[in-house]
Protein backbone atom coordinates (compact mmCIF):
# COMPACT_ATOMS: atom_id res chain seq x y z
CA UNK A 1 0.00 0.00 0.00
CA UNK A 2 1.00 3.43 -0.66
CA UNK A 3 -0.35 6.99 0.26
CA UNK A 4 -0.04 10.25 -1.28
CA UNK A 5 -0.34 13.44 0.38
CA UNK A 6 -0.55 16.97 -2.09
CA UNK A 7 0.10 20.21 -0.79
CA UNK A 8 0.70 23.38 -2.19
CA UNK A 9 -1.20 24.64 -4.65
CA UNK A 10 -2.54 28.30 -4.64
CA UNK A 11 -3.71 30.98 -6.55
CA UNK A 12 -1.35 32.77 -8.57
CA UNK A 13 -1.13 35.40 -11.29
CA UNK A 14 0.18 34.23 -14.87
CA UNK A 15 3.90 34.16 -15.07
CA UNK A 16 3.94 33.38 -11.07
CA UNK A 17 5.35 30.38 -9.59
CA UNK A 18 4.31 28.00 -7.26
CA UNK A 19 5.39 24.41 -6.25
CA UNK A 20 3.85 21.59 -5.32
CA UNK A 21 4.85 18.79 -2.70
CA UNK A 22 3.87 14.90 -3.00
CA UNK A 23 4.86 13.03 0.44
CA UNK A 24 4.29 9.38 -0.29
CA UNK A 25 4.62 6.54 2.70
CA UNK A 26 4.25 3.02 2.97
CA UNK A 27 5.85 0.91 0.50
CA UNK A 28 7.18 3.88 -1.65
CA UNK A 29 10.35 1.36 -2.04
CA UNK A 30 8.41 -0.65 -4.57
CA UNK A 31 7.50 2.14 -6.59
CA UNK A 32 8.56 2.63 -10.28
CA UNK A 33 7.33 5.62 -11.42
CA UNK A 34 5.73 8.40 -9.02
CA UNK A 35 4.52 12.13 -10.91
CA UNK A 36 2.10 14.55 -11.43
CA UNK A 37 -1.33 14.71 -13.39
CA UNK A 38 -3.81 17.21 -13.96
CA UNK A 39 -7.31 17.48 -14.70
CA UNK A 40 -8.46 20.90 -15.68
CA UNK A 41 -12.87 21.38 -15.77
CA UNK A 42 -14.30 19.56 -18.98
CA UNK A 43 -11.06 17.84 -19.72
CA UNK A 44 -9.70 14.59 -18.99
CA UNK A 45 -6.87 13.81 -16.71
CA UNK A 46 -3.15 14.51 -18.29
CA UNK A 47 -0.10 13.72 -17.44
CA UNK A 48 2.25 16.58 -16.36
CA UNK A 49 5.77 15.13 -15.62
CA UNK A 50 6.79 11.56 -14.12
CA UNK A 51 10.23 10.47 -12.73
CA UNK A 52 11.17 7.02 -12.20
CA UNK A 53 13.31 4.99 -10.26
CA UNK A 54 16.62 6.18 -11.63
CA UNK A 55 15.86 9.44 -12.09
CA UNK A 56 14.95 9.90 -15.44
CA UNK A 57 12.17 12.22 -16.14
CA UNK A 58 9.25 12.78 -19.06
CA UNK A 59 7.45 15.41 -19.10
CA UNK A 60 4.45 16.95 -21.37
CA UNK A 61 5.26 19.07 -24.39
CA UNK A 62 3.10 21.76 -23.00
CA UNK A 63 4.90 22.13 -19.79
CA UNK A 64 8.95 21.56 -20.83
CA UNK A 65 10.91 24.35 -19.81
CA UNK A 66 8.88 25.89 -17.33
CA UNK A 67 7.85 22.92 -15.03
CA UNK A 68 10.62 20.53 -13.66
CA UNK A 69 9.95 17.12 -11.04
CA UNK A 70 12.60 16.41 -8.67
CA UNK A 71 12.89 13.87 -6.10
CA UNK A 72 13.40 14.03 -2.63
CA UNK A 73 14.34 9.82 -0.97
CA UNK A 74 15.46 9.00 2.87
CA UNK A 75 18.24 6.86 3.12
CA UNK A 76 15.62 3.68 4.87
CA UNK A 77 12.49 5.30 2.48
CA UNK A 78 10.56 5.92 5.01
CA UNK A 79 9.81 8.93 3.53
CA UNK A 80 10.02 10.02 -0.26
CA UNK A 81 8.51 13.63 -1.32
CA UNK A 82 7.93 14.54 -5.15
CA UNK A 83 8.30 18.01 -5.86
CA UNK A 84 6.87 19.84 -9.24
CA UNK A 85 8.49 23.46 -9.98
CA UNK A 86 6.21 25.66 -11.56
CA UNK A 87 7.41 28.62 -13.23
CA UNK A 88 5.90 30.98 -15.96
CA UNK A 89 2.84 30.16 -15.01
CA UNK A 90 -0.23 29.98 -17.64
CA UNK A 91 -3.94 30.40 -17.27
CA UNK A 92 -4.33 27.50 -19.32
CA UNK A 93 -1.92 25.46 -16.33
CA UNK A 94 -5.23 25.85 -14.08
CA UNK A 95 -6.49 22.24 -12.90
CA UNK A 96 -6.23 19.91 -10.11
CA UNK A 97 -2.88 18.48 -10.03
CA UNK A 98 -2.68 14.83 -8.87
CA UNK A 99 0.22 12.87 -7.67
CA UNK A 100 0.56 8.90 -9.29
CA UNK A 101 2.73 6.68 -8.27
CA UNK A 102 3.30 3.37 -10.23
CA UNK A 103 4.03 -0.05 -8.40
CA UNK A 104 4.59 -3.07 -10.38
CA UNK A 105 2.22 -6.26 -9.89
CA UNK A 106 2.38 -9.51 -11.94
CA UNK A 107 -0.60 -7.98 -14.37
CA UNK A 108 1.17 -5.25 -14.98
CA UNK A 109 1.60 -1.62 -13.03
CA UNK A 110 -1.31 -0.37 -9.61
CA UNK A 111 -1.88 3.05 -9.75
CA UNK A 112 -1.97 5.12 -6.44
CA UNK A 113 -3.05 8.37 -6.72
CA UNK A 114 -3.39 11.25 -4.15
CA UNK A 115 -6.71 13.62 -3.17
CA UNK A 116 -5.16 16.47 -6.33
CA UNK A 117 -4.59 20.04 -5.14
CA UNK A 118 -5.87 22.71 -6.59
CA UNK A 119 -3.36 25.25 -9.01
CA UNK A 120 -5.43 28.65 -10.67
CA UNK A 121 -3.94 30.77 -12.42
CA UNK A 122 -5.25 34.14 -13.10
CA UNK A 123 -4.62 36.14 -16.18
Amino acid sequence: QVQLVESGGGLVQAGGSLRLSCAASGSTDSINVIGWYRQAPGKQRELVATINSIGSTNYADSVKGRFTISRDKSRDNAKNTVYLQMNSLKPEDTAVYYCNALQPRAWGNYAYWGQGTQVTVSS
